[in-house]
C-alpha cells in the first residue's frame, strides 16, 4: 500500500472514530433521559459514598448496615422536602397565575414610564429608530410574560401529576437503596460479564470523566444548593417583615435556575429586580435584594475555592457558544447540557486539542 493510501486510511479512521464517539454520547444522553430515576439514584449514591465509608470506619459497621443508615436519612430528607416543595410550588404558582394580569399591568406600566423618561432625542436617534426600540422592548416583555405563563402552567401540571411523580420517586429510591447496599456485587457482575480489556478501558475513561465532569457537576450542584438556600431564607425573611415578596419559593427556584447557568449567575435576576423595585418606589426591597445578592456572592467566593478543586480549562466564550448551541437545538435545558457536553468532548479529544485539531488530522 502506498504512503498516500496509508495517509488517507488514517484520516478516515480518525473521522470514523470521532463519528462513533459522537454517536455514543448521543445514545448515552438518550438513555440518561429514559432512565433518569436510575441516573439520579447513581448521582445521589456517589454523594452518599463518603458518608457511608465514614460510618463504616467510625462505628465498624458492615457496608450494608452503613448504607441502610445513610439511606434512611436521605430518604426522610428527600420525602420531607418533596412534600413541602410540591405543596408550596402549587400554592405559589396558582396564586401567581390568578393575579398574573395584575402583575403584568404593573410591570408593563413601569417599563413604559421608564421608556418614556428616556429622552432619545438628546443622543440624535431618529423617531423611526426610537419607535423600533420601544416596540422591541415591549414585544420582548410580552414574549417573556407569555413564556412565564406557559412555564407556570407546565410546572403546575408536572407537580400535580402525582402518579408519575410517585413512580419516579419509588423507582429512584429503590435504585438508590440497591446501588448503595450492593455496589460491590454490581461491580463484580460487571467485571464477570464484560471482557477484561473492556473493563480496564471503561474504568480508565470513567475515572477521567468522573474526575473532571463528575467533580465539576458535584461542585456546581453544591454551590447552587447553597445559593438556593441562602436566597430562600433571605426571601422568606423579606416576606415575613412585610416587603413585597409574594412568592419566595418560586423566586428562589428562578434564582437557582439562573445561578446554575454558566457565566450568568444569580445577579442576572436579582440586579434587574432590585433596580425595578427601586424605580417602583420600593427602595427598602431594592436595597434588601442587593444585600441578599452581596451575601450570596461573598459566601460563594469564600466556599467556591474549597469546593471546586481546579479550573476546567475552557474559555468563557466557548462556554457561551456551547450554551447557545444547546439552547438552539433542544431549548432551555440545552443551556445546561451544552457546557456539560463541551467538558466531556474536551476530555475525550484532549490529545487532538493539545496537538492542534487540524494538525492531528493532516
Amino acid at each position: 500500500m502506498s504512503n498516500q493510501n496509508i495517509y488517507w486510511t488514517s484520516i478516515i479512521k480518525k473521522i470514523l472514530y470521532i463519528v462513533l464517539i459522537f454517536a455514543s454520547v448521543f445514545l448515552a444522553l438518550k438513555l440518561a433521559v429514559f432512565y433518569m430515576p436510575f441516573l439520579i439514584a447513581f448521582i445521589i449514591s456517589l454523594m452518599m459514598e463518603p458518608a457511608i465509608k465514614r460510618i463504616m470506619e467510625k462505628f465498624n459497621f458492615s457496608r450494608k448496615i452503613s448504607s441502610i443508615i445513610m439511606f434512611l436519612i436521605v430518604f426522610g430528607t428527600i420525602l420531607g422536602l418533596l412534600i413541602w416543595g410540591i405543596s408550596t410550588v402549587v400554592s405559589e404558582a396558582s396564586n401567581l397565575l390568578s393575579g398574573f394580569n395584575e402583575y403584568y399591568e404593573k410591570i408593563s406600566s413601569q417599563i413604559q414610564r421608564l421608556i418614556n423618561s428616556i429622552d432619545l432625542g438628546k443622543i440624535n436617534i431618529s423617531n423611526e429608530i426610537s419607535q423600533i426600540i420601544q416596540e422591541t422592548i415591549t414585544s420582548l416583555f410580552q414574549w417573556s410574560s407569555i413564556y412565564i405563563q406557559k412555564l407556570l402552567n407546565q410546572l403546575i401540571v408536572f407537580v400535580t401529576s402525582l402518579p408519575s411523580i410517585a413512580i419516579y420517586f419509588a423507582v429512584t429510591i429503590l435504585a438508590l437503596y440497591f446501588i448503595c447496599t450492593d455496589k460491590i456485587y454490581m461491580i463484580d457482575e460487571l467485571e464477570h460479564h464484560l471482557p477484561e480489556k473492556w473493563v480496564k478501558e471503561i474504568t480508565i475513561h470513567l475515572k477521567q470523566i468522573t474526575k473532571t465532569l463528575g467533580g465539576y457537576l458535584k461542585a456546581q450542584i453544591i454551590l447552587i444548593v447553597i445559593s438556593f438556600i441562602i436566597s430562600l431564607v433571605g426571601l422568606y425573611i423579606m416576606h415575613f417583615v412585610g416587603l413585597n415578596v409574594g412568592f419566595p419559593l418560586l423566586i428562589a427556584l428562578g434564582i437557582g435556575f439562573v445561578d446554575a447557568l454558566p457565566i450568568l449567575g444569580s445577579g442576572a435576576v436579582m440586579i434587574p429586580w432590585a433596580i425595578f423595585s427601586g424605580l417602583n418606589g420600593e427602595l427598602e426591597l431594592g436595597i434588601s435584594i442587593i444585600v441578599l445578592l452581596f451575601i450570596m456572592s461573598v459566601t460563594r467566593q469564600l466556599i467556591e475555592p474549597k469546593i471546586v478543586s481546579g479550573n476546567i480549562g475552557i474559555h468563557p466564550i466557548f462556554t457561551i457558544i456551547a450554551m447557545y448551541t444547546g439552547f438552539k437545538i433542544i431549548g432551555v435545558i440545552g443551556m445546561f447540557i451544552g457546557p456539560i457536553l463541551l467538558i466531556v468532548f474536551k476530555n475525550i479529544f484532549s490529545d487532538f486539542i493539545d496537538n492542534g485539531i487540524i494538525k492531528s488530522f493532516f
